[in-house]
């Protein structure tokens, strides 16, 4: 039988299933779908090592599909085959009845991949274009970590190919030596509104990577035999952490098979009535053309994954803030009485490293500011340390990537620059990945820095995140804001503990100690600080310590405040609305970003109680500017101690 001739066959079934999903679910990419039929049928019914019965199996072959709207071609595949779907309490072989129910509300198959829906022979969330080949190459990583062969092929679209991330990702393949990656550009020369620009042809395509220092591999993508070479190719380069790794540049054309759907104008518009008639025709003639040396049925070896090993598990014998300081012979700087968070968070990320074999830290150019570092100088550790170098988004998708691979990945950077990375935390959340993301130099007391290194709009964003259920009914994810060193160092070991999305925000400054190593922080907790009668201050991070020196300046004057440290986000609300009727139903909330924050959580809250409770949010309510001290920026944005009192007296009608 000719491999070629079977080739063409499934990837003609796999086109026309891919015509027939979209016209009956009236939405979908058809054309795309056909453009990578015979890559697809290449990879899943020969050269990828995995089983359709357990899709996501931790030795398996995986496929990212950075090029998610194609995703119709994968289910055809997935169909033909018989992949176990569905949930863990409800797995079925998908079949290709089932695909009728693409992209409908209880389907598994959603319009974009997904492996939370159901479908886990993807390892995440794609379809925001140019984040496939980080997670591969995050994917990949875990594989080297695990001395594991699995080999990761990741399709990309010509047109997504021009997203700065995608370069990102090329650096961060190369720095890494991933060559267990297969970068696979499928050029079919359109994008959605026309073609795609000279700039992603397969010709520059291809001298763009081997610029980045791939070795490059142009074929025919709809040629069988040149399919197989090249993946051939891969499985030598894929071991061999000397070699370059590859790239295959296939040219392919939008709508194969179809010349009525090929060209501009058919992007996300399935055929239906007579389009779709023509076009089974057009794919019937192609099959007799390229099949008839197919003798008997067209079958394919899959060859299984390996035996999975052991995975090494965590110890419970992780040490206290104390501890651990003792342990780095620096146990005179906690009787100093100050410690900044970002230093506790990167002692707090050494000792996980030593009890827990699972957390991996990466970093973006900045882990001597960060102090992730400190996970990196236990020679244990060094090789679950990861540097990103500047590229945020890269490093996102990355820790997405070893999230699937069962890695508890912390991604550490100023929490200023994870602002250009929000889409992919976003994707991650969808992914349901394990995922912690540490943001230091957090607020406006960087001070001297500017506005240009301040993360401002941060907490409002990951609130949001916060508000809604993850796939499994918890926050989409916790914001938390420590505001000492024993808050940011238990925050820290209670992330890795917990299965799911966290933001911690940590402090430049070296900070006041204010708890000790027997405090415990749980999620979605506060602590109160100082108990009063009049009033709450409900302060996070940096302003609790502002709050503190409100809360004596009040004293003096005669009002007895309340001070809360709300270091999570969401927090007990039933807790917090006992707390405010105590002291007469007014609250000051207190943060050093913009709004939408913590005020905004405590705003809801005391909303939703319907009772007769009185909020001032006090936050940065303008631009800031530079200024020499962080007193004299909280002085500048009207968060200092003296103007925490008088909105106080204000608020109680007191005179000051």
């Amino acid at each position: 039988m000719s491999f070629e001739a079977a080739v063409h066959a499934q990837a003609i079934e796999i086109d026309r299933l891919s015509l027939e999903m979209t016209a009956a679910s009236g939405t979908g990419h058809p054309t795309s779908a056909m453009s990578i039929g015979h890559l697809v049928t290449t990879l899943m019914f020969s050269a990828m090592r995995w089983s359709p019965d357990y899709p996501n199996y931790p030795t398996s072959d995986r496929l990212v599909l950075s090029e998610g709207h194609a995703v119709p071609a994968v289910y055809a595949a997935m169909a033909t085959l018989g992949v176990m779907v569905g949930k863990p309490d409800d797995r079925k072989k998908l079949t290709t009845d089932d695909l009728s129910t693409l992209r409908e509300w209880g389907s598994v198959l959603d319009g974009h991949p997904n492996p939370m829906e159901g479908v886990d022979f993807f390892d995440a969330a794609t379809g925001s274009l140019g984040q496939g080949l980080s997670v591969a190459a995050g994917v990949a990583k875990a594989a080297r970590l695990d001395n594991l062969d699995r080999r990761v092929y990741c399709i990309v679209g010509d047109g997504e190919a021009r997203e700065g991330q995608i370069a990102e990702a090329m650096d961060f393949i190369v720095d890494h030596q991933l060559t267990n990656v297969c970068t696979i550009i499928n050029c079919n020369q359109y994008g959605q509104a026309d073609r795609v620009s000279n700039q992603q042809s397969a010709e520059t395509m291809a001298a763009k990577f081997v610029a980045y220092g791939f070795e490059v591999i142009s074929i025919d993508g709809h040629a069988p035999d040149q399919i197989k070479s090249a993946f051939e190719r891969f499985t030598v380069v894929s071991t061999d952490q000397n070699a370059k790794p590859i790239a295959v540049i296939a040219s392919t054309i939008k709508g194969w098979g179809c010349p009525s759907l090929q060209g501009g104008g058919w992007h996300g518009k399935p055929a239906t009535g007579d389009a779709l008639e023509k076009a089974y025709t057009e794919l019937n003639e192609t099959r007799i053309e390229l099949t008839s040396a197919l003798a008997g049925t067209d079958q394919f070896t899959i060859d299984p994954p390996v035996q999975a090993p052991d995975r090494p598990v965590a110890t419970d014998d992780l040490l206290t803030l104390s501890e651990a300081m003792k342990d780095l012979d620096m146990e005179g700087v906690l009787h100093t009485g100050k410690f900044a968070t970002r230093k506790a968070y990167g002692v707090a990320l050494r000792a996980l490293g030593a009890t827990n074999p699972d957390v991996v830290v990466l970093d973006a150019d900045v882990s001597n500011s960060t102090f992730s570092e400190t996970f990196a100088k236990n020679k244990d550790n060094v090789d679950r340390f990861i540097e990103c170098k500047i590229g945020e988004q890269n490093m996102i998708s990355v820790g997405v990537g070893l999230s699937a691979a069962g890695k508890i990945p912390f991604c550490s950077t100023f929490a200023k620059f994870l602002t250009r990375a929000y889409d992919q935390i976003e994707m991650g959340m969808n992914s349901g990945a394990n995922l912690k993301i540490v943001g230091s130099h957090a607020g406006i007391t960087l001070a001297a820095d500017g506005p240009s290194q301040m993360s401002l709009p941060d907490v409002a964003w990951f609130r949001s995140l916060s508000q809604t259920t993850d796939h499994n009914g918890n926050p989409g994810c916790y914001v938390l804001q420590p505001s000492d060193a024993y808050a940011a160092y238990a925050l820290t070991t209670t992330m890795a503990e917990y299965d799911g999305m966290c933001y911690m925000r940590t402090l430049r400054a070296e900070t006041e100690l204010l708890y000790s190593d027997d405090h415990v922080f749980n999620l979605g907790g506060f602590e109160t600080l100082a108990q009063g009668r009049d009033i709450v201050l409900a302060a996070s991070g940096i302003m609790v310590h502002e709050g503190n020196k409100a809360v004596e300046l009040l004293d003096k004057a005669g009002v007895s405040a309340t001070l809360l440290d709300m270091y999570s986000i969401p927090f007990d609300s039933d807790k917090l609305l006992d707390i405010v009727a105590e002291n007469g139903g007014y609250v000051v909330s207190l943060e050093d970003n913009y709004g939408g924050g913590l005020g905004s959580a405590i705003a809801d809250a005391l909303m939703e109680s319907g009772d007769g409770f009185e909020l001032t949010q006090m936050f940065v309510k303008r631009i800031p500017k530079s200024a020499k001290t962080p007193d004299e920026m909280l002085q500048m944005c009207g968060l200092d101690a003296q103007s925490i009192m008088n909105k106080v007296m204000e608020l109680l009608g007191v005179p000051v």
